[in-house]
């Protein structure tokens, strides 16, 4: 559960890093923003899903946790507060390091 956890946090981290770095005003190349978004989601699905799963996104992981039930319902918690940490803290690096004026 604790390696779920910090797993989640992490490539939720990674991704929004790069969603804020091919969206951002400085970008140069913006017309490839979509190209990064999306391998760099696939890089993720491709590391956790032997981990978790992989949510990187509370609502890919509320339906199906609603629909089975059970074990999978008590469990969606971890797929709701990781994503929201990892996402704050990618916010935090970005706004603090990443994009100083």
């Amino acid at each position: 559960m604790h390696a779920g956890f910090i797993a989640e946090i992490v490539l939720t981290f990674i991704f929004l890093l790069v969603i804020f770095g091919s969206t951002s005003t400085k970008n140069i190349n913006g017309g490839f923003a979509g190209l990064a978004i999306g391998l760099s989601l696939t890089l993720i699905h491709i590391v956790g899903i032997p981990l978790t799963g992989v949510s990187v996104n509370p609502a890919r992981s509320i339906g199906p946790a609603l629909l089975v039930g059970g074990e999978a319902l008590s469990q969606v918690w971890l797929f709701i507060v990781a994503p929201i940490i990892g996402a704050a803290l990618s916010a935090l690096v970005w706004k603090t390091v990443l994009e100083k004026n």
